[in-house]
């Protein structure tokens, strides 16, 4: 359900110090609002749902961000740096296969603290230009620290980068599915999946235990039931 327009939002505006700062003060406001709403909801929150948080009218949003993708692109942006920086410091890790579970365990973890970027990890926005260029660059260096893992023969020879999308969307569903109930289940699915990617003696984080039959029983009862996120679209 979408909101009516702000009636009180001046028209013909004329350009000026005053204005610009309203502006970014709007910009900010809405970021923030937009930030809050993703992180926790996911994506699937409308941007008049966003415009109302931020306390703007749907026209003030339109004029900051003129498409889902490029508000997307504002609020994750520091993100998705976050997100490349994981690969540096994983690359510069004297062990790769250290670096190689550090950053699974990591990225994954990024995951966990924002519903949102769990999605953006999982999805892809060709119209964010920047958020695209930053995740391919982080996808060339992923790309030379599997190699390197590989080369210590503790990575399995058959691990491919597909591998890593697949469990970063197998993340984002866990995440979704068990962050009220059980919302360290995802930890137990990263360290399963690390041990089906390690070769036979590999050094290997320790497992987390698996959450209880109640916590999981309320999780598939929770997933069952619920419904979209605010005002269900993303328009």
């Amino acid at each position: 359900m979408d909101l009516p327009a702000d009636s009180s939002e001046p028209s013909g505006e004329q350009p000026g110090p005053g204005l610009r700062a309203d502006a970014e003060r709007n910009r900010e406001r809405i970021l923030a609002a937009a930030r809050r709403l993703y992180a926790g909801h996911g994506l699937d929150v409308s941007m008049a749902c966003i415009a109302r948080e931020a306390g703007v009218g749907k026209a003030t949003l339109s004029r900051r961000f003129a498409t889902r993708e490029e508000l997307i692109n504002a609020v994750f942006a520091d993100r998705m740096d976050a997100y490349a920086a994981a690969v540096a410091e994983a690359l510069a890790d004297p062990d790769p296969w250290h670096g190689f579970t550090g950053y699974v365990q990591a990225v994954c973890a990024m995951q966990a603290a924002d519903r949102g970027f769990a999605e953006v990890l999982a999805m892809t926005f060709p119209a964010a230009k920047a958020l695209e260029k930053r995740r391919a660059e982080a996808y060339h260096s992923f790309l030379d620290l599997i190699a390197r893992a590989k080369a210590t023969g503790h990575l399995r020879n058959d691990f491919t980068d597909q591998d890593m999308v697949i469990l970063l969307m197998a993340n984002a569903g866990v995440i979704a599915a068990s962050q009220d109930a059980a919302p360290d289940t995802w930890r137990r699915l990263v360290g399963q999946m690390l041990r089906a990617y390690a070769t036979p003696g590999a050094d290997l984080p320790p497992l987390e235990p698996a959450p209880t039959p109640t916590a999981l029983y309320r999780a598939m009862v929770r997933l069952t039931r619920s419904a979209p996120g605010p005002e269900g679209s993303k328009g």
